[in-house]
């Protein structure tokens, strides 16, 4: 299932996470702006992972004293898909 989150005190405008509901993997994320390169990269670490796995690597990841990121972002956007699994 396909689900489409709007982070807040980021750069990134929107992640689309698809993710894999038997079995609580993500199959893919993208990002809308913020770092192209670095969110590509995220996208392709946490490809084929559990939720809980990339909840735990990701949340609370500062960046630049903003008291959030866009990782911290995407493990709130997880965090929420879990609940309504």
């Amino acid at each position: 299932m396909v689900f489409k989150y709007k982070p807040s005190g980021v750069c990134s405008r929107e992640i689309t996470i698809d993710v894999n509901e038997e079995n609580e993997t993500v199959n893919s994320v993208s990002f809308v702006g913020g770092c192209n390169g670095n969110l590509k990269g995220i996208g392709a670490l946490v490809k084929g992972k559990s939720i809980d796995e990339i909840i735990e690597a990701l949340e609370g990841i500062d960046c630049n004293y903003k008291g959030t990121s866009c990782p911290d972002q995407l493990a709130k956007a997880l965090t929420q898909i879990q609940e309504q699994l």
